[in-house]
C-alpha cells in the first residue's frame, strides 16, 4: 500500500525563540518545543522558568530531554521540503528589531508600552493569546522605547505634570508631584494638537 504524502509547513518546526528550524528540540511540560540552546539561554537570563511562548511558569526547572523523534523528522524534512523563512521578514537598516529574536533579528511589527519591548509577529503572539498580556498597550514599532521610561523609577511615562511641564511615571505622582496639576499624556497630546491648529 502506497504512503500518503505528508504536507507540513516550515512554521510547524520553528523555534519561537530564534525563529529558525528547531535544533536539538526539547519539549517542556506545557507542550511547546524549542531548541535546547534557545531555551537554556532564556532560562539562564531570567530569574524564573517560564515558557517563552505561553508564559506558563514552572515552580522547579523542568528536566530537559531531547525529543529524538521530532529531531529525526526535522532532519528528514530538511533534506526535502523545509526552506528558511522569507528574507523580507528580517530587520533591515531603519527597521525596529524584535527584542526577543536571537541570531538574525526579525522586523518588529508592534512595540509594547507595558513590557517596553518590540516584537516580531511570532514573539507578539502571547500578547494576543495570554490572559496576562492581552491588556498591554501595543503601538506601532518604536525604536525610542527607552525615552518613554522614567529615568528615576524605570517605569512607563504615563502622566503629564502641568505644574512642572514634564512627563512622569505613576511612582513620580506619588513621590514628588503631590498636589500638582496632572493629566494623562494622551489628554495633553490632544490638547496640544488642538491648540496648534
Amino acid at each position: 500500500m502506497a504512503e500518503a504524502p505528508l504536507f507540513v509547513s516550515h512554521d510547524e518546526f520553528t523555534c519561537s525563540v530564534c525563529l529558525d528550524t528547531l535544533t536539538d528540540p526539547v519539549a517542556i511540560p506545557c507542550g511547546h518545543s524549542f531548541c535546547l540552546k534557545c531555551l537554556m539561554d532564556c532560562w539562564d537570563q531570567s530569574q524564573e522558568c517560564s515558557c517563552p511562548q505561553c508564559r506558563h511558569t514552572f515552580m522547579l526547572r523542568p528536566e530537559l530531554n531531547r525529543n529524538t523523534l521530532l529531531n529525526e523528522v526535522i532532519k528528514k524534512l530538511k533534506k526535502t521540503t523545509l526552506s528558511p523563512p522569507p528574507p523580507q521578514n528580517y530587520a533591515g537598516p531603519g527597521d525596529v528589531e524584535c527584542d526577543f529574536c536571537t541570531g538574525k533579528k526579525f522586523r518588529a511589527v508592534k512595540s509594547c508600552l507595558t513590557c517596553m519591548a518590540s516584537y516580531c509577529q511570532t514573539h507578539l503572539q502571547p500578547h494576543y493569546e495570554g490572559e496576562a498580556l492581552k491588556h498591554h498597550k501595543l503601538v506601532d514599532p518604536d525604536r525610542n522605547l527607552k525615552e518613554k521610561l522614567c529615568e528615576k523609577h524605570q517605569k512607563s511615562l504615563e502622566i503629564f505634570c502641568k505644574t512642572d511641564d514634564s512627563c512622569i511615571c505613576m511612582m513620580c505622582v506619588v513621590t514628588g508631584h503631590k498636589n500638582h496639576e496632572m493629566v494623562e499624556m494622551e489628554t495633553e497630546r490632544e490638547e496640544k494638537q488642538v491648540s496648534d491648529v
